[in-house]
């Protein structure tokens, strides 16, 4: 599962399909929503909030998150040049 956790005017510039948006300041309040068992990558802008909330369910007890490093941003420079950059 793909979780971005940018906001949502931020999605719509550019997101990955298929991906689940929680904005950070909403991980709290949506854990329930979480499978602690399946396999998390956190997307946001650069990978700075993303590592937070990454790290945040790891002490939650989420086995598997992993924190796309460079965000959106790099994954437009590196994956998908079509994709919008903001």
């Amino acid at each position: 599962m793909v979780l971005d956790v940018r906001e949502a005017w931020e999605v719509e510039l550019a997101s990955l399909p298929g991906s689940v948006q929680v904005p950070m300041g909403s991980i709290v309040a949506s854990l329930d929503q979480l499978d602690p068992d399946r396999s998390i990558v956190c997307l946001c802008h650069h990978g700075a909030r993303s590592m937070q909330v990454a790290i945040y369910l790891q002490r939650q007890g989420f086995r598997d998150v992993i924190n796309l490093t460079g965000g959106i941003h790099a994954w437009s420079e590196q994956v998908d040049p079509a994709m919008r950059t903001y």
